[in-house]
């Protein structure tokens, strides 16, 4: 961490290397589907023991993921960080109903899928009057509670304040996939600058985003497991 965040709890991004972690308590997450497959919530499936400084892989080659084993020195890894740094306000793009405005950007989503079942989505709720039902309304929120990136976020009305679940500071380790950061993590990049503090957001750890530090999917499109090497 930096000189004044040496001792406070949060990530570090290192150069083409790993993030430190300091004093925040890591727990592999599970997306639990229905039987058609779709997400519906989340499982905390173990909580990881660790040391108060550690160090997590975001090569995506690691041998002992989700820590660092030191292979990205080795394989050559760049983890250049390209996300746009500008506020999520200044981004993401609003969709007012009846008794509810979400704000969606895209650039943060890392494709969970919560956002959508068979039926419906998001977008289709917001995009009509279906908002005038408080059913409707419901889903919404739920929907969007549920999204791990935050891209999605929501307000009761266009001069509230965003409504967040109720998350604690922790690291989530997502079966095969990102870094569920949650509860308003502090997260520094690699040259110093801290990332605007949000209550959800998701980093990559297959090492082939195209948005890092964020998760941007595309560990599914590489076939990214935890308990092999990447081809």
């Amino acid at each position: 961490m930096s000189d004044s965040a040496e001792h406070q709890p949060g990530i570090r991004i290192t150069p083409n290397g790993p993030y430190l972690v300091r004093d925040t308590p890591l727990a592999r997450r599970r997306e639990v589907h229905s039987e058609h497959g779709e997400p519906l919530t989340w499982q905390t499936v173990e909580h990881v023991e660790t040391r108060d400084v550690y160090a997590l892989c975001r090569c995506g080659q690691s041998s002992a993921k989700p820590f660092c084993d030191g292979t990205h020195a080795k394989s050559g890894f760049d983890g250049t960080e390209t996300a746009d740094r500008a506020p999520y306000r200044e981004r993401a793009r609003v969709m007012t109903g009846t008794g509810v405005v979400v704000a969606d950007d895209r650039s943060l989503c890392e494709h969970a899928g919560f956002c959508g079942n068979r039926l419906t989505n998001v977008w289709e709720l917001m995009g009509g009057s279906a908002t005038q039902d408080s059913t409707a309304r419901a889903q919404v929120i739920a929907m969007v509670e549920r999204c791990p990136s935050g891209a999605l976020t929501y307000r009761l009305d266009t001069a509230g304040e965003d409504v967040e679940p109720d998350l604690r500071p922790s690291i989530g380790v997502v079966d095969d996939g990102p870094l569920w950061v949650s509860g308003g993590v502090r997260v520094e990049t690699s040259d110093g600058q801290v990332l605007e503090t949000r209550n959800r957001v998701t980093l990559c750890r297959c090492g082939a985003s195209k948005n890092k530090p964020y998760c941007d999917g595309t560990h599914r499109d590489i076939g990214f497991r935890d308990s092999a090497v990447p081809g």
